[in-house]
């Protein structure tokens, strides 16, 4: 590999940090390439989403997403009480569209609920904070916008009523990896040959690895690789603390756990993404590609169920988007395109596809809302009055 397309300097400190310790989870590994301060994936200057990044996400694709999340969250408020302030948390905002996309259709549509709300992101990159207050420097009067660390976010007493939003976040959280071999489930561990980055099998570093299977009563193949992501569940502990009253919204994409670990998915759903390019071999580019793996829903569900939120909906997020109102937005867009150019009428229209398009985006990432201390049977069958487009504010 080209060192131009490696971190000298991150990949010096894992590699001295396996020579010292021995080997480590890939979790560890994880940890360090994509989170590591200044030297990390997400921590580094370089472009990665949108045109010039690496991958694209849903808000880039076009503000109507985040318009019609807007339409939820402001049921939300309703259920919830229109006189009580509300929060919206969102964690890993990327550039900021979808919070700019989402308080822009808020401010025009819902003045009262927009009065009411305060946006808070939770962000681990000092770049992408610089490019979210760049872009919503138009909302951040008077407090609108707020900024916090992940650190922050758990470490400090906060309390919030409202909805705890994250998008393509669970997906890069640091999993572990494993086999299952000889009939006995291992780890897959990082560490060097002869300077080299190199997997070894070894025994499990601990038994909630074990213990995640046998609560789903599923058992993996022989052969079979397999992503565990253990975070999750301490993530979905925090934000359930911090909630008093209401919703918990997580896009991503993922199956249930019967179909994330079927027998055919042999070797596990790792995925790199480099310049709109998708390779499965994290031990490449390190520090200039992202990492993931699909999210397990029937987990988030189960543990979400257990420790007190409740889950109100779990849909294709093109199922999602048409209960939002998508196809009547298109309706009306296509009624109003003689008042634009044809090249703006196309670029507008093969955007808003793209949410429908079988499967893309809209068939492979999954929203599940889950709710706390309200009910939130009506979320996604009321109708909403009206399927007006705002001024699209275009993303640069």
């Amino acid at each position: 590999m080209n060192a131009e397309f490696e971190n000298k300097e991150l990949k010096a400190i894992i590699m001295e940090k396996i020579r010292k310790r021995g080997k480590i989870t890939f979790a560890e590994y994880m940890d360090l390439v994509l989170y590591l301060p200044i030297y990390g994936y997400y921590d580094s200057p370089r472009e990665k989403i949108g045109k010039d990044g690496d991958y694209y996400t849903s808000p880039h694709i076009h503000p109507v997403f985040g318009h019609l999340i807007a339409r939820l969250i402001h049921r939300m408020w309703n259920i919830m009480g229109q006189g009580s302030d509300f929060t919206i948390v969102e964690a890993g905002a990327g550039q900021g569209f979808l919070c700019c996309d989402i308080l822009d259709y808020s401010r025009e549509q819902f003045s009262d609920f927009y009065e009411s709300l305060v946006y808070s992101i939770v962000e681990v990159s000092g770049n992408l904070s610089a490019s979210q207050r760049k872009l919503v420097r138009k909302h951040s009067h008077d407090g609108k916008v707020t900024w916090c660390s992940p650190n922050d976010f758990r470490k400090t007493e906060l309390r919030f009523d409202g909805c705890y939003l994250s998008n393509e976040l669970l997906d890069a959280l640091p999993f572990n990896i494993v086999k299952m071999e000889e009939g006995k489930l291992k780890e897959v561990y990082v560490t060097l040959k002869d300077s080299i980055l190199v997997e070894e099998l070894g025994d499990p570093s601990t038994p909630a690895l074990e213990n995640y299977f046998t609560n789903l009563g599923i058992k993996l193949a022989g052969g079979q690789r397999a992503e565990v992501n253990l975070g999750l569940l301490d993530w979905l502990e925090a934000v359930h603390n911090a909630i008093g009253r209401g919703f918990v919204i997580t896009i991503d994409y993922g199956y249930t756990a019967d179909e994330l670990f079927a027998p055919h998915r042999k070797d596990g759903t790792l995925s790199c993404y480099y310049r709109h390019t998708i390779n499965h071999d994290p031990y490449t580019r390190v520090g200039f590609q992202d990492i993931t793996a699909h999210v397990d829903f029937t987990t988030l569900i189960r543990t979400g169920e257990r420790i007190g939120l409740k889950k109100t909906g779990y849909l294709e997020q093109y199922r999602f988007l048409m209960a939002l109102g998508l196809l009547d937005i298109m309706e009306e867009f296509e009624m109003n395109r003689d008042r634009m150019s044809q090249v703006e009428y196309y670029k507008e229209k093969l955007s808003m596809k793209n949410f429908l398009m079988p499967g893309g985006m809209g068939v492979l990432f999954k929203v599940l809302i889950q709710c706390k201390g309200v009910e939130g049977s009506e979320l996604l069958n009321s109708s909403e009055t009206g399927s007006h487009i705002p001024k699209r504010t275009p993303h640069k």
